[in-house]
């Protein structure tokens, strides 16, 4: 008789606290009055609390001018005969995008031709835009697709541009704002993938249906080539080889697995490899893909090449390019005009490595550059054997190599905007409950005394296989290393740095193992007395802010302070919300009872309790964001403020994903990051 008195109180409180959570959908109207007159009241005592501190202002305007600097590198993206960038600074808050003929940005002396000024157009049009990027018809061509975004959403208007005239192209194609695009198959057509019409979406709001569009003809009047499901994530086509005009149509059935299909002649041919592997590139009649899975003989998480022509007759002429070992993983793949490259990463540094293929497989040859960091191929051109590196670290601030397959020269590098020899740089493993051994990165002073008393920034993601490497950044230098601060990088399983194997062990059911890792680091930062729970702060944005929201609710005695960005925290609610559906294949399905269960074991929103103590944390959001849906941090805001507890709440009304839509937004936001972690952690 007791245990059906018990099981009735768990089923009244769970169908109570069910109704609870429906009092908070007036929320997730993104722009309904009553939700933004809330957001306005929040942001206007989040901004008031911190901007009073006497170190906002001069924070703020510290990070501007470092954003501002004009010895920046004008990182290059190569086309044809021409260098295009594009530009922010102080008076160019939205940013140009401009040009160099290609002869002097690699003399050093670029002569840069504005094409388009944001600032100008947004003025001009009364719109907030954000540049998205261009779609070139060729690299000797003048016509281009320019993808503008208001106010930084993921959706985003598409418009014919000029590049001789520098202007839009009246009655050119004209895409209205939606998520989507479209790729060029000649001068006069395109093909075509929106979200426009409610049928050609997919149920996580990506286009489902891939079309032709002729010139001159109506865009709804494009004709129909292919359909994927509406259950599926999403449908489009992209060029691969612009010389031998390949094109390749695809069909995003979950976030990590896809059909691909070669277009030639009025016909999509279904290509016959794994629907979970990930092509790379194309390079001389060679097809690079990258395995997620053991596939004819190769392994999990190698690259390896395929005979193009032999492929679409079913044939298998399969090379390896590399192949993983329990320490290292592939990253990337990059191809100039003769030549073919990877980056692979070794307990989370870069190396990068030319390959030359062989009779049997494709010969590495290391490039040498500095040890210990991030490296990363910026731009390529496939009609020279130029290409132009990146290389970073914690304490090394960004430089551009030129190299053309044979020597390795300097282009540029960035001055340090901080005393860096007064730092050090360490990795240290901590082991998880499952005796997994996690890699972690700690940035210190070389005199940091081990008393448990130094406040750390513990940042880290766990997810969608995203690796988090080493980085430069004067902000966190100036505004956290020289102000006392440690910061530290977790590699949690989740991200991709071990491959896909350390993606895969913490999905759905396991998803749990990424939250492990990050307590088994934070603990093991307090028993190595690097610091204590009251000096330890955390965080982390998208899935990393779902992170943030899990340690909260789970362990609120670890941590003092608590930044949780633009996140994912309602995971009831996530799938139907802006792209949630889509990450249905990271997290598992609400709709699924047994991976609901599972789910609401670490959702946030529904493991936030009266009787517990939590840190005062920092949410912030953007309007804007069309990805994560703003919703999730504004109610968990406000069901922690009903709830009795103190919190910081600060929703930027453009911005997007990335949480700020120019400059002044960005410096402003992370300024106030920054007064809040000084608050909490004793450094005001």
């Amino acid at each position: 008789m007791k245990s059906v008195f018990i099981l009735l109180v768990i089923l009244i409180s769970g169908a109570c606290n069910s109704h609870m959570d429906e009092n908070y959908l007036w929320l997730e109207e993104v722009e309904g009055e009553k939700a933004l007159t809330w957001v306005k009241d929040q942001n206007k005592i989040t901004f008031g609390h911190f901007a009073s501190s006497k170190k906002f202002e001069s924070v703020r305007d510290e990070m501007i001018s470092l954003m501002d600097d004009k010895e920046r590198i004008p990182y290059p993206r190569i086309r044809g005969e021409y260098v295009y960038n594009f530009w922010t600074d102080a008076k160019n808050m939205k940013g140009l995008w401009r040009r160099s003929e290609k002869h002097s940005y690699l003399n050093g002396s670029p002569e840069w031709e504005v094409l388009l000024d944001l600032d100008k157009l947004s003025q001009e049009e009364g719109k907030s835009w954000v540049f998205h990027g261009v779609t070139m018809l060729s690299s000797d061509s003048n016509r281009c697709l320019v993808k503008l975004s208001p106010g930084g959403s993921d959706a985003s208007e598409t418009r014919e541009f000029d590049l001789d005239t520098k202007k839009f192209i009246k009655d050119g194609f004209y895409i209205p704002v939606c998520k989507g695009g479209a790729t060029w198959l000649d001068e006069n057509t395109l093909m075509l993938q929106t979200t426009l019409k409610k049928e050609d979406c997919t149920s996580s709001g990506y286009p489902r249906k891939v079309r032709i569009w002729k010139r001159g003809t109506k865009i709804e009047n494009g004709t129909e080539v292919f359909a994927g499901k509406e259950t599926d994530v999403s449908a489009g086509a992209y060029r691969l080889d612009e010389d031998e005009n390949i094109t390749l149509i695809y069909r995003g059935i979950t976030f990590y697995t896809r059909e691909m299909f070669h277009w030639t002649e009025g016909k999509a041919q279904k290509l016959a490899i794994p629907k979970d592997c990930s092509i790379q590139g194309y390079l001389n009649g060679d097809l690079f893909i990258e395995l997620k899975s053991d596939w004819k003989g190769q392994k999990a998480g190698s690259l390896i090449s395929l005979n193009f022509q032999k492929l679409l007759k079913n044939e298998f002429e399969i090379l390896p390019v590399f192949t993983p070992n329990a320490r290292n993983s592939y990253e990337d793949f990059s191809y100039t005009k003769n030549d073919a490259y990877i980056t692979i990463i070794e307990d989370v540094k870069s190396k990068l490595y030319k390959v030359e293929k062989s009779a049997s497989d494709w010969k590495k040859v290391q490039v040498k550059l500095p040890e210990n960091g991030r490296v990363s191929v910026v731009t390529t051109s496939d009609k020279s054997d130029d290409l132009f590196i990146n290389y970073q670290s914690f304490l090394k601030p960004s430089t551009l190599y030129l190299y053309d397959g044979k020597q390795l020269k300097e282009y540029q590098g960035r001055k340090e905007k901080f005393d860096s020899s007064k730092y050090v740089t360490e990795q240290f493993f901590a082991e998880s409950p499952d005796g997994t051994k996690v890699p972690y990165f700690v940035v210190r002073n070389k005199d940091l005394k081990l008393d448990g008393k130094n406040p750390v920034l513990l940042n880290a993601y766990g997810g969608f296989q995203i690796s988090l490497k080493p980085y430069y950044s004067s902000f966190l230098g100036r505004f956290w290393l020289d102000q006392g601060g440690v910061f530290v990088l977790a590699n949690i399983r989740g991200g991709g740095e071990y491959g896909p194997s350390w993606h895969q062990s913490a999905i759905k059911f396991n998803k749990h193992k990424s939250y492990d890792d990050f307590i088994a680091v934070s603990e093991d930062l307090i028993k190595r007395k690097i610091t204590s729970k009251e000096k330890l702060g955390i965080k982390g944005g998208s899935n990393g802010g779902l992170l943030m929201g899990v340690m909260l609710t789970r362990r609120p005695d670890l941590f003092k302070a608590v930044v949780c960005q633009v996140p994912l925290l309602d995971m009831m609610r996530y799938h139907k919300l802006l792209a949630g559906a889509s990450w249905v294949g990271e997290y598992g399905s609400p709709d699924i009872e047994k991976e609901k269960e599972y789910i609401l074991t670490y959702s946030p929103f529904h493991n936030l309790s009266r009787d517990k103590e939590y840190p005062e944390v920092l949410f912030t959001t953007s309007t804007k964001d069309d990805r994560v849906h703003p919703g999730h941090a504004r109610k968990m805001a406000k069901k922690m403020i009903d709830y009795g507890f103190n919190i910081h709440y600060y929703e930027n009304i453009e911005g997007g994903h990335g949480g700020a839509a120019d400059l002044k937004q960005r410096a402003t936001l992370s300024a106030l990051e920054y007064m809040y972690l000084y608050q909490k952690l004793g450094m005001d």
